[in-house]
């Protein structure tokens, strides 16, 4: 696979992106002069994830004559690679890439925004219909079937998160959780100790959020309870 890389300029780290929802494999196809096309995109976390569903989308559909692909890894976009797999170079590959790359959600259309989709993998299968499309055409098709792909696509967010771990009295929990989810904060799953029930609440990794979310947490408590920070790590949250 030819590799063309696409990674984002130098940038400030980046708190939270556009993926696919996890576990999901979402499909669009159009048909142009008689030739098919099949686009089909799924999440990855890594390169190896990338090519694996490349190769087993390769052998589930040995009868094409084409499987074109493109895929985004990282906050930043760090890895990003496509192939043009028999087409004419620059016809199909790099237009997936450019269609992944250049998806708005609706929220971003609305506020005027720039794309962040990212961990996709976007294979499109061709099975030649007799009639060429010259370069132009391949563009449109190749594009087009992943731009359709990703119009109801199961798009989610993910955010680097810290957690805040808070021990309150067994007694007190119960009350201490409603409060806190009250305040629209997201609320893990309570854990238990002989002497303290530890509420577990995620936070985006940015200064602001983490001040306030002490804030929270220190009214809820009175200013008994003392969180302990986690390390950051990426989460996902709910759809769009």
């Amino acid at each position: 696979m030819s590799p063309e890389l696409f990674a984002e300029p130098a940038a400030a780290p980046r708190v939270s992106y556009t993926v696919p929802r996890a576990g999901t494999v979402h499909s669009a196809e159009l048909e142009i002069k008689k030739s098919r096309f099949l686009a089909l995109l799924t999440r990855v976390d890594t390169e190896d994830e990338a090519r694996q569903f490349i190769a087993r989308t390769a052998s589930e559909h040995r009868d094409a004559r084409h499987h074109c692909s493109a895929f985004l890894v990282g906050p930043h976009r760090e890895i990003g690679r496509s192939s043009d797999d028999g087409e004419p170079a620059g016809t199909a590959g790099v237009p997936i890439l450019q269609a992944l790359s250049s998806h708005l959600t609706a929220k971003q259309r609305e506020a005027d925004g720039a794309g962040d989709l990212s961990d996709v993998c976007a294979v499109v299968v061709r099975w030649f219909g007799g009639i060429k499309l010259g370069a132009g055409g391949l563009v449109r098709a190749y594009s087009g079937a992943v731009t359709a792909a990703l119009q109801d696509a199961p798009l989610i967010r993910r955010i680097r998160c810290r957690e805040l771990s808070l021990p309150v009295p067994h007694a007190d929990a119960g009350r201490v959780e409603a409060e806190i989810r009250a305040r629209d904060l997201v609320v893990q799953p309570t854990s238990y100790g002989s002497e303290h029930a530890i509420l577990h609440v995620l936070v985006p990794d940015t200064p602001s959020e983490l001040d306030a979310a002490r804030a929270v947490l220190a009214t809820v408590t009175s200013g008994h309870g003392e969180p302990v920070t986690g390390e950051p790590a990426w989460q996902d949250v709910p759809a769009l």
